[in-house]
């Protein structure tokens, strides 16, 4: 049995897709996906005083020093040491043995960042 392999063209598109890679210049737009996220939570969040609504904020981290590249929005309304934010998103206990249920306003006010951002990072990982 005989195997014939036979290519043309070059490799020219994945040699500069792996330049751009490698010259972090990928996802570069991560600060606007930061700032849309935080004012998509503090709309979203229920206030009372509006504490935490105000205390959303993000922070981009690996974009020059290592192989993985993200945002982690942080929410600094902090009380003994438990975020008010997670509370309110996942429900808590109270003092007289009661309990508050959560109120999931997390999920619906990202999901279309994020899905914006997933089509966004698709196109520049595909981009020829």
């Amino acid at each position: 049995m005989r195997i014939n392999l036979t290519s043309k063209g070059n490799f020219k598109d994945t040699k500069n897709f792996f330049e751009r890679i490698k010259a972090h210049k990928h996802f570069q737009n991560l600060d606007a996906y930061g700032q849309e996220g935080v004012g998509a939570l503090a709309s979203a969040t229920p206030a009372d005083t509006g504490l935490t609504s105000n205390s959303w904020g993000y922070y981009v981290w690996g974009t020059n020093s290592s192989n993985k590249t993200g945002i982690c929005w942080t929410n600094s309304n902090v009380n003994k040491g438990i975020s008010i934010a997670a509370l309110i998103q996942y429900g808590h206990a109270t003092n007289n043995g009661g309990y508050v249920p959560g109120r999931d306003y997390i999920n619906p006010a990202m999901a279309p960042i994020l899905n914006k951002a997933g089509e966004d990072v698709w196109m520049e990982v595909t981009y020829k």
